[in-house]
């Protein structure tokens, strides 16, 4: 590579080069050591610098000259150490409370089959899917939910399983969409479901769940509430009205656009369904009501959709959770399997996309061709809660956090310092081996990563047996025999 004659530009220190080495030489000798290291932190900070809402920046295989786009892929994200503490934290708030859920982990691959994720319904995720052909000639796809990997899992498990299933997993799915706050090309998402409860107990503890999550990470009711509905609504509607059966998931796909699409748009949409203009003015009137009791009014006291909300929001009451949930009618949920309770939860000032959503589904497995068993759940994706986190100043401290720096002061002294540092870390202590550093450097280190020992590995304290320990909150120091480290 030609040295440049002038320094070089962001651009070209963020495009490296495959195959050729990043040195003083190739530089030109203006640029020292000390200044390569300075732009190579520039590029460190760049890359790293709001992760959790990376990549928005165009993503190319490279050019013609071979220069290598150093983003993600639009759409994706990285997790540098900072983020990943991020994402584990929040992936423990989501497995503690699958625990105190009674819920069993399961996880499937990304990978799946296509067919499992095509249905009859003409739904929008059908058009957002990451599909290709393998090269063994099967259709495969990068699955954009997780519901029909674990209805897949049910069948594959068969009779070896015992009902009901209560089964979580945290996953990643990929939907070629639109990007807006909390929405990307790849989340991860916490799903909850239970197989085997064809009653309404089935969705209460799922609430449960969502709502123990919420209060876990400090949010409140006044932050945040639940809608919930039951697709039987819709479907009474449509049986008012003498809608043909067939059109019922069509429909649900359309209404589901309430609020993301004008009320014209909705209307213009149904009628090019073929349904009459009276029964599109039956759907949005009796889709816009807030209150169960007006529900019954207008549809009956006996439909089953008036029944199971009742009986749910009478478990609320018992759980404790009545103040987190409201009736909503418009609630639909766009995927075509839901057959019963729907519900999604949504901040109260209305800055974010749902939160998350779920519902009953009984009849799914039987679009694989297996016997249907009764179902229900949730997915609860990472991005929108995070974005929630930040607006509550909810987020925790994610510094990084080491027990120990383990430090020879002198070159000899190295195998002694790595014998108390694997003594440490077998009782279970985190522990920073540090070497060739000078102390001053050694001292910002620990302020750095947080640490809360320096043992200090020193000639003349060797001799006795013994190391020097400088407890760094309090700056207490003092010496101690290197067996009686604990």
């Amino acid at each position: 590579m030609a040295a440049w004659s002038s320094p070089p530009s962001l651009r070209h220190l963020l495009l490296l080069r495959p195959r050729l080495p990043l040195s003083p030489t190739c530089l030109g000798g203006s640029f020292s050591r000390r200044h390569i290291h300075s732009r190579c932190r520039l590029f460190s900070s760049a890359a790293s610098s709001s992760t959790l809402t990376h990549g928005d920046a165009a993503s190319t295989n490279g050019d013609a000259d071979g220069v290598v786009d150093v983003n993600p892929p639009r759409g994706t994200r990285d997790f540098p150490p900072e983020d990943m503490r991020l994402r584990t934290w929040l992936f423990d708030q989501f497995r503690e409370v699958s625990r105190l859920m009674a819920f069993e982990e399961v996880d499937f691959p990304v990978l799946e089959s296509e067919a499992l994720f095509i249905r009859k319904a003409g739904e929008e995720i059908t058009q957002q899917l990451y599909n290709f052909e393998d090269k063994g000639g099967r259709r495969v796809v990068l699955r954009p939910e997780i519901t029909p990997s674990l209805a897949r899992l049910v069948i594959k498990q068969g009779k070896s399983v015992s009902l009901p299933l209560k089964w979580f997993t945290i996953g990643q799915c990929w939907r070629y969409e639109r990007m807006t706050r909390g929405r990307r090309r790849e989340h991860y998402q916490w799903n909850m479901d239970i197989f085997g409860v064809p009653k309404v107990r089935a969705e209460a503890e799922l609430l449960n769940a969502i709502v123990l999550l919420f209060q876990h990470l400090g949010i409140t009711s006044s932050d945040v509430g639940i809608r919930v509905s039951s697709r039987k609504v819709l479907q009474a509607v449509l049986n008012m009205y003498s809608i043909p059966e067939h059109l019922f998931t069509e429909v649900c796909v359309i209404v589901d656009k309430l609020g993301k699409m004008t009320r014209e748009e909705i209307e213009k949409e149904l009628i090019s369904t073929g349904l009459s203009s009276e029964a599109v003015q039956g759907i949005i009137d009796v889709l816009s009501l807030k209150s169960l009791s007006k529900l019954e009014e207008v549809v009956g006291s006996d439909v089953e959709a008036v029944a199971d909300l009742k009986k749910l929001f009478s478990f609320a009451e018992q759980y404790g959770y009545a103040d987190w949930i409201c009736f909503d009618a418009s609630v639909v949920r766009g995927l075509a399997y839901y057959t019963g309770i729907v519900f999604e939860a949504f901040d109260r000032e209305g800055k974010l996309r749902a939160i998350c959503g779920g519902g009953r589904y009984d009849r799914l497995l039987s679009t694989f061709g297996s016997e249907d068993i009764p179902a229900c759940g949730f997915g609860f994706g990472d991005a929108v809660i995070v974005e929630l986190l930040k607006e509550k100043g909810l987020l925790p401290d994610m510094s990084r956090q080491i027990d120990d720096i383990v430090f020879p002061l002198d070159e000899e002294l190295e195998g002694p310092a790595s014998s108390i540092a694997a003594s440490l870390r077998k009782k279970g202590r985190s522990v920073d081996l540090v070497e060739d550093k000078r102390l001053k450097w050694v001292f910002k280190h620990a302020e750095r990563i947080n640490a809360s020992r320096l043992i200090l590995v020193g000639n003349s304290e060797w001799e006795r047996g013994m190391v020097r320990v400088k407890i760094l909150s309090t700056r207490e120091e003092f010496e101690v025999k290197a067996g009686e480290l604990e």
